[in-house]
This record gives structure tokens, sequence and C-alpha cells, in this order.
């Protein structure tokens, strides 16, 4: 599925927010790279689980054919800088929701860039008939999770130690989900 691009400026940084276009493939393949050996909120450390252009090529054809899958980018003078994703499923069990995920450069924190793919993407999955969004964030990302409850979410459950890091450590993931209001 597509959006129409739309344009902010935050903090005297002019962005831009628009679907996904298969041009977006190389870049996202390193920015992701990047995002992973920023910070500990990923799922994943840096070079793990690697997404080539190719691969995301393909993602994001899918996803502009698929009714319930939404790609964005967020655009700052022609590089992408951050990015999200709304994935939901072709099982009927599961076909009333999707599951979000975002990230954004360390570089480009604080421009309110996440709040706005969120925001972005709850507004296409409330006009678009689905139910409910899903998403997970470790237990130590406050500003996400403040974030996410301020935007209708609450949390459903938690994973215990859900992960491991390279503290060696354990962190538990929070499950939430936003039900159509």
């Amino acid at each position: 599925m597509n959006i129409e691009k739309q344009d902010f400026i935050v903090k005297g940084l002019a962005y831009s927010i628009r679907s996904a276009e298969e041009k977006d493939a190389e870049a996202l393949s390193r920015l992701r790279v990047q995002i992973d050996g920023e910070t500990e909120n990923m799922d994943r450390e840096q070079g793990e689980a690697f997404i080539g252009p190719a691969e995301f090529t393909e993602i994001i054809h899918l996803d502009k054919e698929k009714d319930r899958n939404l790609f964005l980018v967020a655009d700052v003078q022609g590089e992408i800088v951050g990015y999200s994703r709304c994935e939901g499923s072709d099982l009927k069990r599961f076909c009333h929701k999707v599951e979000f995920g975002v990230c954004v450069a360390r570089n480009h924190w604080g421009y309110g860039i996440g709040k706005k793919l969120l925001e972005l993407s709850i507004h296409w999955a409330d006009t678009s008939g689905v139910e409910k969004m899903t998403l997970n964030v470790l237990e130590t990302n406050d500003k996400a999770i403040e974030l996410y409850k301020g935007m209708g979410f609450e949390i459903e459950g938690i994973m215990k130690k859900d992960r491991r890091h390279a503290d060696g450590k354990y962190y538990d993931t929070i499950v939430m989900g936003r039900f159509k209001s």
C-alpha cells in the first residue's frame, strides 16, 4: 500500500515521509546496518540478519501490492534517515491486525521523525480497515514506550528475559497493542 508524501519542518530540519520506492533499496540496506550498530533498542546486532538491496527491493515491491502492508521512509534532502513498516498477515485469523516497527538514525533523533512515522502508520491503519496494531519494544526504551502509550498503545504482555545483549544481561520485551478507536 502507498501513502501520499508529506513534508515536515521540526526544529529547523525539513524532512518528508513517503512510501518506500524500489530506488530506496540500497540506502535502506545500509541504513539498517548503521542503525543496528547505533542502539541496543533493535532486535539485531550490527550486521546480523543482513538484508541486501535485492531483498529490500522485493520487500518494497510486495508491500506495495498488499493491502495490509505499509513501508514508509523518512527523507532528509534525498537521504533516507529512518523507516517504518506495518506488516499484516494473509491468515484469516490474523488479518485484522498489523505489526509495526520503526527505526531512525541516531543523528536524526529528536526531530519527531519516529513519531511522524507512527502517526502516519496509525492513520493509514485506521482508514484501511486495520483493527489492531501491535509492536514489541525493549523494556529500557522508555521514550518509545511513553510515545506508544501516548498514541493509544497499551502493554499487553511482557516476554521475560527475551533477549540477551552483548553485556551478557537479559532484557524483557514489552508487547504493546492498539485497537482502532
